[in-house]
């Protein structure tokens, strides 16, 4: 059973569609004490950073997901779940979950011309740890709507890779806690896959 948490952002149906597509028993939630009990856990995310992480405060939910973090429960954020996994954001002023050490910074318009922020789209993704989420028999393909990246503070905390004009972090791992900028949920027959992954872990 996957606990998906409900904080009044996210495209929740869609990650729940996913999950049943691909065969793997979901609940969504927004009561602490389940998300306490979860056997895996993913944080969804779409908006900006302060809004939904007042959110995740205003229902109690960060010191529930800390805890069930720090018991050893899977955890996978994605999208604006997997930046509010790190310590901060240029985008806001609240601190995030503080679960992976890094913050997210803005995507530089100048450096990445003649492209545009946000980057939107399809891009490929190159995961850099033999973690078991990663597992794909061809080149993974995710779609992707962000502004922001996740910047870690340990390199050795990268998952995956992007290239939007310039190489930058799209995948963040430490111990039992994943982050990934992308839209599994969006992402067809490799979002299928890694989420079937993320239900063997």
């Amino acid at each position: 059973m996957i606990t998906v948490i409900d904080y009044g952002v996210g495209n929740l149906a869609s990650v729940q569609n996913m999950l049943k597509k691909c065969g793997v028993e979901s609940q969504v939630t927004s009561d602490p004490e389940k998300i306490r009990q979860a056997d895996k856990v993913i944080l969804p995310g779409v908006g900006a950073f302060d809004a939904a992480m007042q959110k995740i405060i205003d229902r109690s939910l960060d010191e529930a997901i800390q805890e069930t973090s720090k018991r050893g429960t899977l955890i996978l954020g994605i999208c604006l779940g997997a930046q509010l996994l790190l310590e901060a954001s240029e985008e806001g002023t609240l601190n995030g979950l503080s679960m992976i050490k890094g913050t997210c910074k803005k995507i530089d318009v100048q450096q990445i011309a003649p492209l545009r922020v946000p980057h939107m789209g399809w891009s490929e993704v190159n995961f850099v740890v033999g973690s078991p989420i990663a597992k794909f028999e061809e080149q993974p393909r995710f779609y992707f709507t962000h502004s922001y990246y996740m910047n870690c503070a340990n390199p050795t905390e990268k998952l995956a890779t992007c290239f939007y004009g310039h190489e930058f972090t799209c995948g963040v791992i430490h111990e039992n806690v994943m982050g990934l900028q992308f839209h599994p949920e969006k992402s067809h027959k490799f979002g299928s896959r890694l989420f079937t992954n993320f239900a063997a872990m």
